[in-house]
């Protein structure tokens, strides 16, 4: 709708998880030289937590596009599944034929004669398993028991866990401890701090084909951060708002008026505070004090 008003080749603000609108900030960056580290020195589980909208999703596609070339993959992006689906989920990602019957038993045999094929071929598999903390406490102990499937000395697979901060308190509770014992390498997502943003939203702009002045005013940033906490999904909501604000509007810069409007549009978020001293509220003020001194006047007078 706004795209052509603002000189951008398609929507910089889309709530679905495009690589190709990764920003590096802090948070990301840390979380995937974490993510790096740990896989290339061949730890069996690690675990990225995160706050809904901080983009774990976003973080566990592009980890995925960056281990392709040299790893076997099985990306499960939804983790409600029994100990036997789950057992065929990585089956049908590794593309191995099955029986149709076959038992959960049958299901891990046929994995780990693919997971020495592997070794051998020197491509280790790779598990990302996005929104872990819905996963079943009986996948989850699937899931441990499958990483029993090693070498004397090299573990056969990798798994990734991207997860709510509920997996945290889950992997506390004493029946998961064996798991939680194995996560070696663990990293907590923040949000986007205060500098980042105007970076963040030229960024995503600047991707999606928009190459003139700042689009946003620094007011306009300042109330965006505020009101979404640095999360980006919120961030990209109340963008994407702005701009179709401003394209009602007709204008060609998102100023702090529009930004406000846009996060009163958006429930369940901190509205911003009205300013205190507007030029109208001054002006108002100084007309009573006037008022006041000439009625003292006239009245000292009588």
């Amino acid at each position: 709708m706004y795209e052509q008003f603002y000189g951008l080749s398609e929507k910089p603000f889309s709530l679905t998880p495009d690589t190709e609108f990764l920003y590096r900030y802090s948070g990301h960056q840390e979380a995937l030289n974490v993510l790096l580290v740990a896989l290339r020195n061949g730890e069996g589980f690690v675990r990225v937590t995160g706050e809904v909208g901080t983009g774990k999703t976003l973080l566990c596609r592009q980890l995925l596009k960056l281990l392709e070339a040299d790893c076997a993959i099985a990306y499960l992006p939804n983790p409600l599944l029994t100990p036997l689906e789950l057992y065929q989920a990585i089956c049908h990602e590794l593309e191995l034929s099955v029986p149709a019957e076959a038992s959960l038993q049958q299901l891990c045999q046929i994995i780990f004669v693919e997971l020495a094929r592997l070794h051998k071929a020197q491509r280790p598999l790779v598990v990302l398993i996005d929104e872990a903390q819905a996963m079943p406490h009986g996948s989850l102990e699937a899931l441990r028991l499958l990483s029993n499937l090693e070498t004397e000395k090299d573990k056969l697979l990798q798994i990734v866990f991207f997860a709510q901060p509920e997996f945290d308190q889950r992997l506390a509770e004493a029946k998961l401890r064996q798991l939680r014992q194995r996560i070696t390498f663990s990293y907590q997502l923040k949000s986007l701090q205060e500098h980042e943003v105007a970076s963040y939203l030229a960024h995503r702009l600047h991707v999606a084909g928009y190459n003139g002045p700042e689009l946003f005013t620094k007011a306009a940033v300042g109330v965006l951060y505020k009101a979404a906490g640095g999360v980006p999904r919120l961030l990209n909501l109340l963008a994407h708002k702005a701009l179709l604000a401003g394209y009602g509007k007709g204008v060609g810069k998102i100023d702090r008026g529009i930004a406000v409007k846009a996060v009163q549009d958006t429930a369940g978020l901190k509205q911003p505070r009205k300013a205190v001293f507007s030029p109208l509220s001054v002006e108002f003020a100084l007309a009573m004090v006037v008022a006041v001194v000439t009625f003292l006047t006239w009245g000292l007078l009588r």
